[in-house]
């Protein structure tokens, strides 16, 4: 049975942890915040907790994950002296890889996935079942390997790039939205009562914004020059929308129907799963032990009571490509899906 190590055990490597552990893996970790260890062994994400990064590497170690901060990364990347495979999760590529360089057997690797909670409460060895995992070209060929049977246990997809073109991708569809979200929100507020008016579009265009900022700040400027590009893109982008409302032709019609165009291309951004639910105690508890059956991941849950009482429909949103084992383990404690 290979055996992993994971450097940092919250929302992401406790996920890595746990999803290794349900594939057989045996699965070992290390974190510099006690209590966040204590949690991840208390939920069983990992067999136990190591005291130290050299204790956890005297361990007969296969793979090495490091799953922290950018900046925590390169500090544990920049001290780390093995040669077991090492594979890092952060969000920015190219200050990662220089920071490795002495590392004979590393892969520089991000996980398209993610939530807007943190910490090992929020773990779940779903999270990266059937999303991308970008993998930078060019590493040690059995490293690379290792990494690419991590991924592949995980149910993730992967994605080789380079550094740099992760960089600037990542820039356009990851930085810049949480960017833009804290921009609508701090629009919003300047409207009196425009936020008691929120719904369902701007409440999913600003999710992001829900998550820790602190991290978010030293992503932001690990990868400073891509989202300052990615910035300037949306600005000329905006510009042309905002000549566009003032013209007479068809300009906006053609910046709004190639917009639709595609997102349509991008497939739906979830997979919604609707149950009805009688008036009458255990129906939500009922939902509960599915969730915790099938490990989806939720987007989002929305009730819709019927009309005069008696009970209603809820809508369950989760990961593209997990509603079938909702519906499964919906049906299997006794409730009516809804098409």
């Amino acid at each position: 049975m290979p055996m992993a190590g994971v450097i940092g055990v919250g929302l992401i490597g406790g996920s890595i942890a746990a999803g290794l552990r349900r594939a057989g893996w045996d699965v070992v970790g290390y974190d510099a915040d006690s209590d966040v260890a204590k949690v991840a062994v208390a939920r069983d994400l990992l067999e136990s907790v190591e005291r130290s990064i050299d204790d956890l590497l005297a361990r007969s170690l296969d793979v090495l994950v490091v799953a922290v901060p950018p900046t925590a990364t390169v500090q544990v990347l920049s001290q780390l002296r093995t040669d077991v495979p090492v594979l890092d999760v952060a969000g920015v590529k190219v200050p990662i890889l220089a920071a490795s360089e002495h590392l004979p057997r590393f892969v520089g690797t991000h996980p398209m996935a993610g939530r807007e909670t943190s910490g090992p409460m929020a773990a779940s060895a779903a999270l990266f079942r059937g999303a991308s995992w970008v993998v930078i070209d060019g590493a040690d060929p059995e490293a690379d390997a290792m990494a690419i049977e991590v991924i592949t246990a995980l149910g993730a997809r992967p994605v080789r790039m380079s550094a740099a073109d992760h960089d600037a991708a990542v820039a356009r569809i990851s930085h810049l939205p949480q960017l833009v979200a804290g921009a609508l929100l701090a629009s919003a507020t300047e409207s009196d009562g425009a936020l008691d008016l929120a719904a369902g579009s701007f409440r999913d265009l600003t999710r992001v914004a829900a998550s820790l900022p602190i991290p978010w700040v030293e992503l932001l400027k690990a990868n400073n020059a891509p989202v300052l590009d990615a910035i300037g893109a949306l600005t000329s982008q905006l510009a042309l929308i905002k000549a566009a409302i003032l013209s007479e032709d068809d300009t906006l019609l053609t910046i709004l129907a190639t917009a639709r165009s595609t997102r349509r291309d991008l497939g739906a951004p979830v997979a919604a799963v609707r149950v009805a639910l009688a008036d009458q105690p255990g129906e939500i508890a009922k939902v509960g032990h599915a969730l915790e059956v099938s490990e989806v991941d939720v987007r989002d849950i929305q009730m819709r009571h019927a009309p005069h009482g008696g009970g209603g429909v809820l809508t369950i949103s989760v990961r593209p490509g997990e509603e079938g084992a909702l519906a499964h383990a919906l049906e299997a404690a006794g409730l009516l899906l809804v098409p």
